[in-house]
């Protein structure tokens, strides 16, 4: 059985060694290796040994001709003697029925009449010798080439042709390459005899140099190769007299690239031929070859170079070099040396047991590299799972079995040879132990071990194995210990395994004694092993245990590398790679990865591509990139493949060159000198230069100039004098000419100056030290007419020959550089040119003393604060740590303070010093953020910027107006504008509102114009209700929390004409002074209907509502009678509250009173109109001028007031109520426009503001009713934000309540208006300023501007008689509930009380 057969081996070197001393016990002294030699025989040991078999002689490779005899050597050496076969072409040869080939005594083979002809070639081929010793194994030997030379064929022949006396003439003769050895040549018909001048080269050409008259005549060759001669045509070569001319320098023949083999002669043909005779001599990779005292290399006829017994050293590049004194020519040429394979290490005899693991090595060297096979007892090795090339041509063997025993041999070969070398492999039996140490070819795993030295006991088989780990490629088995040896400390173990069916079986041991698990590597995935173990104790192997079937793991496979990648540039910027599908195992290849590379760079960039090539662009010109591709499926990246180069194609250069100067030699010529673009731009090899240049006055006339790639410079002569040329130089490539460089200009001279002389003396030289180096400057020589071409300068310490620097002639100044401080240096200045150097001007200076830097820093300012005292002063502090602990400066330090804001956020720094420890930083932007840092400077010491200090200036008032104001007519709304604007650039603070004012006489005081408030940051605002084509003036003032800015321009807007009818507000035609339209109209200012409702009932509620305000204003005015403060006094006051004299209308939420403003609805004067007229006209109605003259109240109307009282309570207009507030005293007359519906309003004169007690200042302002419907609440809530120094309005309101309206309304009399006298009564407030200025008003009220109204009658509330005020009160009652009533005086004392706070304070 073949477990019974298995191999026994120690792992453990203690234990091998311990046998080996048992063994050498009982074996007779005197070992010898196992790889060679005749071991001696121990008794009763049964170790063959190596027998000798090798070859004597092995076959060459062999040229013949047709139908001449050829032998082909073979000679082996056996014991006993080996058979010898022959093969060719790799099949064996029956030489006993072949009666032209026959095998000699000794081996050979020998051919009698080779044949060959064109489509019969049966002896030409690859011929081995195969020797064969019965139950020992086969070797063969190299293999040999049998050549047979064809047919003679001429491809050149030669031809007539002339040479002059002394010169080399050459005549062609080619034929096919097998026959040049068999070539003649005759002259005129006689065979030609060769000698050192005439010579046959390689080819057969035949050369004659120093040719005389007898070399003339009739020339042939001729082939003999066995059969009939083959001539060639007959040339007649004639030999000319020497012209005494000289003649161009030619080649006849040109070396050409050549390899050959090492050990053989190369000859590189070289005939050159011109007048005078030229000399040719040769050189070597840029050195010169001697060849006339050197016996390797030799100088044929003609030129030709032979060199004898070529080495790899030979190899090179060769240069052909005619020189006839006027003219030279070159010519290169390569050669390249192969070299056959030889063997660095050739494979050794090896004995082995079964199932171990052997390898054969083998290390050959050629050139090219050979490709090494192995072969067995004659037949090629094939690699498998068990038979394996490792590390490129060693031949590993696993799991050996009998039948492996015989001869190995390496085989390599090349181009050029091949060669071979072979071992012996014996397999002993297991109780045979190999003789020697286990030889370096045998694998740790496969250490064997010995035969039993002694006799006993051996071990049982081991118990329980198991594979305690199975993975894709190794398995790992574990077992106890036999039965027979429960300890097993000294026992080893072997395990051997086989792929299931198949026969070679292979083990692995255990590492050392005891151990008893072992891990199988390198197997196959999803494949069933066969498993057995083995112990082993110093007695030797025991049982087997029984067989373990175990199945490794399936692997998971990915991809391989894909095969065949291949990439060709296709541009000079792209290059396309393609590729093949590569095995993909148990999954499709779902995508590849292309990576690419460029050469010289360690960034590598990948793309993914689905297809099985892609082209990548956007590469750079010329430039080697590497590329490699790894394929997807779905376990992930396989196998990558090997990288490919590949570089892009070239271009024309992408820049100009560099660096081109021009240097004018003389009247005449200019010499140019350039850089080649830089390496990146120059895209391919750059094989030459345009250089163009023109006169500067004719730019038209272009001349061009071609120069060799590696020129760098050119010499443009013929020029004319004294005249400006302009140059540019280009570069070329095989693709193109690149860009030029700029035209750059020089000038001839005028005369051509004197260069047999030196320069004089230059006359100035000037130094100017600092502190590492000195600036030299200079004026040229005073003689101009000696060719200057540059200067020298030399310098240093001491002596001014340490250094020497040279610049160009056009320069005046140089800068010495890297000098020492405080050093005394001498100076010398030179001018040369190609004649020499000129007479030196010296100069001496002393470099500067290095300034050391203080080492010690100050340290910065500590605790900077900023301190706001202004809108634009900030007082910045700080403190010095370094100052003592009073903080008194007592030297001369000082503080810079630098400060800015970030707004923008480019701002740059301002700076400011200071001696103190404080600093008031002026002229700052108002309500502006800034940031201050300070430093300290002491001498030439100064500190880092301390830590910044932040502070915000104080706001100020807006100190412009706002920009860019529009109007605009809001769309289907003509009689509404929409006034837009932008904030005012000098802001000073957060704008908290805007006030509009609007007139439509431009000229008219400030105060009479029209206020719209808006409240917060809005930049629009809506007018409405204006008068149809009426031009207006609006100007717009803003105001943040200091006050109000200055007013904007006046910007004019005309709303448009009307095209609607008399109820959408157009003017009616004027139908009499007497007419009066009804009480209700059909239209409200904003279109809803008024209630139909008697006039007698809203005349009775007028006159209740003036009652109850007559009652009230009596009651203030007896409270402020009785206040014992002064009328100035009560005058301040109200100015706390108000100043100035305006009109305002507008919404609730637009305009806010000062903040000591209390709830003032209780106390404002509401008058109530009710216009009678339906359809009123425009007239003019004269105001009264005094109280006199106003027109009294009807008594006989009271009743219909109170009648209507609660019904004009129930409804309520939703128009918005305007109330002219004129504060200027009486006024002489006032025009009033009114609208053509019947709105609910009034219109009130009253003094101005600054003519009021305080007590009156408190009434002024009434409720703001907005007309959405706003409640007067929201208007004092919203208008707190109102600067108490500003003008303030005059309310637009609508009675919501009868007690909060206290003016007395005006009814004009049922007939023509007229003028009774006025009833005795007392003006409510103060007429004090009746002398101020009397203004003339044109506006009505501030809601219905410009509209068509009827005049009406002003009235200016004044207090009542008391009678008249009992019986109006008494009349009110009969409209109120006494709860009510009680509520409102209650509200009415709280307000009072606060009025009566605010006029003490």
């Amino acid at each position: 059985m073949a477990a019974e057969r298995g191999a026994r081996r120690l792992l453990g070197t203690s234990s091998f060694w311990l046998c080996c001393l048992l063994l050498l016990g009982r074996r007779a002294p005197g070992a010898v290796a196992a790889k060679s030699g005749s071991p001696p025989q121990s008794p009763g040991s049964s170790v063959r040994t190596f027998t000798p078999f090798y070859f004597l002689v092995e076959p060459e490779d062999t040229l013949s001709v047709r139908g001449s005899s050829v032998m082909l050597n073979c000679s082996a050496y056996s014991e006993p003697s080996p058979k010898i076969e022959w093969k060719k072409d790799g099949a064996f040869l029956n030489l006993v029925s072949d009666d032209r080939r026959q095998l000699l005594s000794d081996g050979s083979l020998f051919i009698s009449n080779v044949v060959h002809s064109k489509h019969n070639k049966p002896d030409e081929g690859y011929y081995q010798c195969v020797a064969t010793v019965e139950s020992l194994g086969t070797i063969v030997s190299r293999t040999a080439k049998l050549t047979v030379a064809g047919l003679p064929r001429f491809s050149s022949q030669p031809e007539p042709s002339s040479v002059y006396a002394g010169n080399s003439a050459i005549l062609n003769c080619e034929v096919n390459v097998d026959l040049v050895p068999f070539v003649r040549w005759e002259q005129n018909r006689q065979p030609l005899l060769l000698d050192d001048r005439v010579i046959t080269l390689p080819s057969g050409t035949l050369v004659i140099s120093n040719a005389t008259e007898g070399d003339g005549g009739l020339y042939r060759c001729i082939v003999e190769s066995g059969g009939p001669p083959k001539y060639s045509d007959e040339a007649e070569l004639k030999v000319l007299p020497d012209p005494e001319v000289t003649s161009n320098l030619v080649f006849l023949k040109q070396p050409s690239s050549l390899i050959r083999v090492t050990g053989q002669n190369a000859v590189l043909p070289c005939v050159a031929a011109g007048i005078p005779t030229p000399a040719v001599r040769w050189v070597k990779n840029e050195e010169a070859l001697d060849t006339g005292s050197s016996e390797k290399l030799v100088l044929l006829a003609g030129g030709s170079l032979e060199i004898s017994d070529v080495t790899e050293d030979d190899a090179g590049t060769y240069l052909c070099i005619a020189d006839n004194g006027n003219e030279t020519i070159e010519a290169p040429a390569e050669l390249s040396v192969q070299a056959q394979p030889e063997f660095l290490k050739q494979p050794t005899n090896i004995y082995a047991h079964e199932s171990m693991d052997i390898v054969f090595e083998c290390e050959v060297t050629g050139k090219p590299t050979p490709t090494v096979k192995w072969v067995k007892n004659g037949d090629m090795v094939i690699p498998s799972d068990y038979f394996k090339i490792v590390k490129e041509h060693n031949l590993q063997v696993l799991g050996l079995v009998k039948s492996d025993e015989g001869f190995y041999q390496c085989i390599a070969e090349n181009d050029v040879g091949n060669v071979q070398a072979g071992a012996q492999l014996i397999i002993l039996e297991h109780d045979v132990a190999i003789p020697t140490l286990p030889p370096t070819s045998l694998t740790s795993a496969t250490t064997d071990h010995l035969a039993p030295a002694t006799t006993g006991p051996l071990p049982s088989a081991p118990r329980d194995v198991v594979a305690s780990l199975v993975s894709t490629r190794f398995i790992k088995l574990t077992w106890r210990t036999p039965a027979s040896d429960p300890h097993g400390d000294n026992l080893t173990y072997s395990v051997f395994y086989t792929k299931e069916g198949i026969a070679r079986e292979r083990v692995e041991n255990t590492s050392h004694p005891g151990e008893m698990q072992v891990t199988i590597q390198n197997l196959m995935p999803a494949t069933v092993y066969i498993f057995r173990v083995m112990a082993q104790n110093k007695h030797g192997s025991g049982d087997s245990s029984a067989p373990l079937r175990v199945e490794t793991q399936p692997e998971v496979q990915l991809p391989g590398p894909a095969p065949n990648i291949r990439a060709y540039a296709t541009s000079p910027t792209s290059i396309t790679i393609t590729w093949e599908t590569p095995l993909s195992g148990n999954g499709e290849i779902q995508n590849y990865k292309l990576y690419y590379m460029e050469k010289g760079t360690d960034k590598e960039q990948d793309v993914d591509v689905s297809s099985h090539s892609h082209t990548i662009n956007g590469l750079k010109k010329y430039t080697e990139y590497s590329f490699r591709v790894v394929a997807y499926n779905k376990h992930g990246p396989g196998v990558s493949t090997q990288d490919v180069a590949v570089q892009t194609l070239s271009d024309v250069p992408s820049a100009a060159p560099q660096n081109l100067s021009l240097e004018v030699r003389n009247s005449k010529s200019i010499m140019t000198h350039w850089q080649p673009p830089a390496p990146a731009t120059q895209n391919g090899q750059i094989t030459g230069y345009k250089i163009r240049y023109r006169k500067a006055s004719r730019k038209s006339d272009v001349t061009e100039t071609l120069v060799a790639g590696t020129q760098l410079s050119q010499l443009i002569e013929g020029l004319d004098r004294g005249t400006e040329y302009n140059f540019r130089v280009a570069a070329l490539t095989i693709n193109g000419t690149g860009p030029a460089t700029d035209w750059l200009s020089a000038e001839t001279f005028e005369s051509d100056l004197d260069e047999t002389r030196v320069p004089e003396v230059p006359s100035s030289l000037h130094v100017r030290p600092l502190v590492t180096s000195i600036v030299v400057s200079w004026t040229p020589p005073e003689n101009q007419n000696i060719v200057v071409r540059g200067y020298a300068i030399g310098y240093g310490i001491g002596s001014p020959h340490a250094q020497t620097i040279k610049v160009d002639y056009k320069q005046r100044y140089y800068t010495i550089e890297n000098l020492d401080p405080s050093s005394h240096y001498v100076i010398t200045l030179k001018a040369f040119n190609n004649v020499g150097e000129g007479v030196p001007l010296y100069e001496s200076a002393v470099t500067r003393p290095h300034a050391v830097p203080d080492p010690t820093p100050m340290m910065p300012p500590v605790g900077v604060q900023a301190s706001i005292l202004s809108h634009d002063t900030v007082r910045i502090t700080w403190a010095d740590n370094s100052l003592p602990k009073h903080q008194k400066i007592t030297d001369s330090r000082y503080y810079t303070v630098r400060w800015k804001t970030n707004i923008p956020a480019n701002t740059k720094y301002k700076n400011a010093n200071a001696t103190t420890l404080s600093y008031l930083v002026t002229g700052l932007k108002p309500n502006t953020l800034y940031e201050f840092s300070v430093m300290v400077t002491k001498g030439r010491r100064s500190s880092t910027w301390s830590m910044t200090a932040h502070g915000t200036t104080f706001e100020l008032v807006p100190t412009s107006p706002p920009k860019d104001v529009t109007v605009v007519s809001k769309e289907g709304k003509p009689r509404t504008i929409i006034v837009n604007w932008q904030p005012p650039s000098e802001a000073n603070g957060k704008i908290t509102g805007y006030i509009i004012y609007y007139s439509t006489d431009v000229n008219a005081e400030i105060h009479d114009w029209v206020i719209e408030p808006v409240v917060g940051n809005r930049l629009t605002h809506q007018i409405q209700e204006l008068t149809l084509d009426t031009p207006y003036y609006f100007k717009i003032q803003a105001r943040n929390s200091k006050g109000m800015g200055p007013m904007s321009e006046a910007v004019q807007f005309r709303t448009p004409k009307a095209s609607g009818s008399a109820g959408k507000g157009s003017r009616l035609p004027d139908i009499g002074s007497d007419y009066r339209p009804p009480m209700s109209g059909s239209n409200s200012p904003h279109g809803s209907p008024t209630s139909p409702l008697d006039g007698n009932v809203l005349l009775a509620i007028i006159v209740s509502v003036g009652v109850i305000t007559i009652v009230v204003v009596v009651i203030i005015a007896v409270f402020c009678t009785r206040r014992t403060s002064s009328h100035q006094k009560k005058k301040r006051a109200a100015c706390k509250s108000v100043n100035g004299s305006h009109k305002y209308k507008g919404n609730s939420k637009d305009v806010k009173p000062p903040d000591l403003w209390i709830h003032h609805e209780r106390l404002e004067l509401k008058p109530i109109d009710k216009s009678p007229d339906p359809n009123p006209i425009m007239t003019d109605t004269p105001i009264p001028r005094n109280s006199q003259d106003i027109t009294p109240v009807d008594n006989s109307m009271d009743s219909n007031i109170h009648q209507r009282r609660n019904s004009y309570r129930g409804h309520e207009s939703e128009d918005s109520m305007s109330t002219l507030a004129g504060r200027r005293g009486m006024r002489p007359k006032m025009m009033m426009p009114f609208d053509s519906q019947p709105p609910q309003q009034s219109v009130r004169n009253t003094p101005s503001t600054d003519t009021m007690p305080a007590s009156s200042s408190q009434t002024c302002c009434t409720d703001h009713q907005d007309p959405e419907g706003a409640t007067s609440s929201s208007y004092l809530a919203s208008s707190q934000e109102e600067d108490s120094g500003q003008s303030l309005p005059t309310a637009h309101v609508r009675p919501s309540h009868p007690l909060k309206s206290f003016a007395v309304p005006a009814v004009p009399p049922s007939g023509p208006p007229g003028y009774d006298p006025a009833l005795p009564s007392t003006p409510l407030l103060s007429q004090q300023a009746l002398n101020h200025h009397i203004h003339s008003v044109k506006t009505a009220s501030i809601g219905t501007l410009g509209r068509s109204r009827p005049p009406m009658p002003v009235v200016v509330p004044s207090a009542p008689e008391v009678q008249e005020t009992t019986r109006m009160l008494e009349d009110s009652e009969s409209s109120y509930e006494p709860d009510e009533l009680t509520k409102e005086m209650a509200h009415l004392e709280g307000l009072m009380k606060d009025l009566n706070a605010i006029t003490t304070a």
